[in-house]
């Protein structure tokens, strides 16, 4: 029922276009067509009247032509041309009429202000011209003095007659043409409107999450393209539900277990089970826990105000080489305990970048933070500045458990963590690679990551030199 009123309405469409298409051509366009005649009638009848001028009047007024041949000339043309012609005195008097009806009527008495019109439509004088006609009207001098005028006319009946002619040329034409229309308009439907309604049932479908629906089309090119990209957004959607669902549990995860953790260390020591010489220990391990809460909310925020107002920064110039110096000493406690060994090669003794030094040490410290975490024991990690041209370029690369080929697309996802990751750091948020990626998209600097399994990773920033 609704394809037919879909179909009805196409074909109703068309119909009321044709109709609208022939209204005009016999109302505006039948009027434009008259003017356009009536115009180049006007343009016909002044050549005839001074053609007449020319050959006949002139060689009557030099005395070279009787005034019977002059009328019997006038007579002639008017029957060949199909037109009336009146010669009149300067006076305003008709002194020849090719149709002999005129006789010696004063023209300028009967109808005012007739010789000082050059054309006059639907003219018409009761007993002397009997039907509308257009007249044109040209003055004629004889040595340079006027003598009198010339007039022509066609009724305007032959003029309505001849436009009549062509429009139902016109729409004898347009008749023939309509079957061609509807049949444009039928190929037009199955070939616009039937696409449109497979691209709309697929997209009903990705709304209640049946991702099966069809989107290749092969024509036309506009639509093939539209549904490529309804498919390519209901993929994304798709995509960012499954994320979504991800994050939500990474998130219950991540808070869950540092509160798991707190509550059953306040419960041990309320109800006793530890005693309070060993309270101080546990003291401690919350404290590690509330950090843990503490970092983990702080980065949700970092990247909630980054997503609604970006990252605004503060430009300062600084010296890089001393900044991973100072990070490199955080660290020394943790690189102990592992065994690692930090190598801190510069190019230069100094590399005065320009950026913001807040946000730059939080990159390093994340990278570094990283490295360490995912490093062997009794292993080394390499941190090198290396100025080129205008930018100054910051490696820090591991020799650790490297990150699956799967992963290396994903790991700057938020709460992303690869699987060698939750066996060997379930206590990271995730988080880190996300806001070290934001950092160096509002620097608009580059940042990239090489890593082979088994092997090692190494991670690449620039920024811009102060030099």
């Amino acid at each position: 029922m609704k394809e037919a009123s879909a179909v009805s309405r196409f074909i109703l469409t068309g119909l009321a276009l044709v109709f609208a298409m022939f209204v005009l051509l016999n109302t505006l366009g039948l009027n434009f067509m008259q003017k356009q005649l009536v115009s180049n009638r006007e343009d016909q009848l002044y050549s005839e009247a001074n053609k007449i001028i020319k050959e006949y009047v002139s060689v009557y007024y030099q005395k070279e032509m009787t005034a019977v041949k002059l009328a019997e000339k006038i007579e002639l043309t008017g029957e060949i041309n199909g037109t009336r012609i009146w010669i009149i005195n300067s006076d305003g008097v008709i002194s020849m009429d090719s149709e002999g009806k005129a006789g010696q009527c004063n023209i300028a008495q009967l109808y005012d202000g007739f010789l000082d019109h050059s054309s006059i439509a639907n003219f018409m004088i009761p007993g002397l011209v009997s039907e509308p006609v257009l007249c044109v009207t040209v003055v004629f001098d004889i040595n340079f003095t006027k003598r009198g005028y010339v007039s022509t006319m066609v009724p305007m009946s032959a003029i309505q007659e001849e436009a009549v002619y062509y429009s139902n040329f016109v729409n004898i034409c347009y008749l023939c043409f309509i079957p061609i229309l509807m049949i444009a308009l039928f190929v037009l439907y199955w070939r616009t409107i039937t696409p449109i309604k497979r691209l709309s049932k697929a997209t009903r479908d990705y709304s209640k999450e049946n991702f099966r629906g069809d989107f290749n089309l092969s024509y036309p090119k506009e639509l093939s393209e539209l549904g490529g990209t309804i498919k390519y957004m209901g993929d994304r959607l798709k995509g960012n539900e499954e994320t979504q669902r991800k994050f939500l549990s990474n998130v219950s995860h991540d808070f869950r277990s540092p509160l798991t953790s707190i509550r059953g260390y306040i419960e041990a020591m309320k109800d006793g089970t530890i005693p309070v010489e060993d309270q101080e220990k546990y003291f401690d391990i919350l404290l590690y826990e509330t950090d843990r809460l503490t970092k983990l909310t702080s980065n949700l925020l970092q990247l909630n105000n980054i997503d609604d107002n970006g990252l605004l920064l503060h430009i300062t110039t600084f010296d890089i080489n001393d900044m991973i110096r100072k990070i490199a000493l955080t660290f020394e406690g943790t690189v102990k305990k592992k065994h690692l060994t930090l190598n801190l090669r510069f190019s230069q003794h100094e590399s005065f970048v320009e950026a913001d030094s807040e946000r730059i040490q939080q990159v390093i410290y994340n990278l570094l933070d990283n490295a360490i975490k995912f490093s062997n024991v009794d292993s080394s990690i390499d941190i090198t500045t290396e100025e080129k041209g205008r930018k100054v370029a910051v490696y820090i690369k591991d020799h650790g458990v490297g990150i699956p080929k799967q992963s290396i697309n994903k790991i700057w996802d938020r709460f992303y963590k690869s699987d060698s990751s939750r066996g060997r750091d379930k206590k990271g948020s995730g988080l880190g690679l996300s806001i070290v990626q934001e950092i160096m998209k509002a620097h608009k600097q580059n940042i990239s990551v090489v890593s082979t399994e088994g092997v090692g990773t190494e991670f690449m920033f620039t920024l811009k030199s102060a030099e």
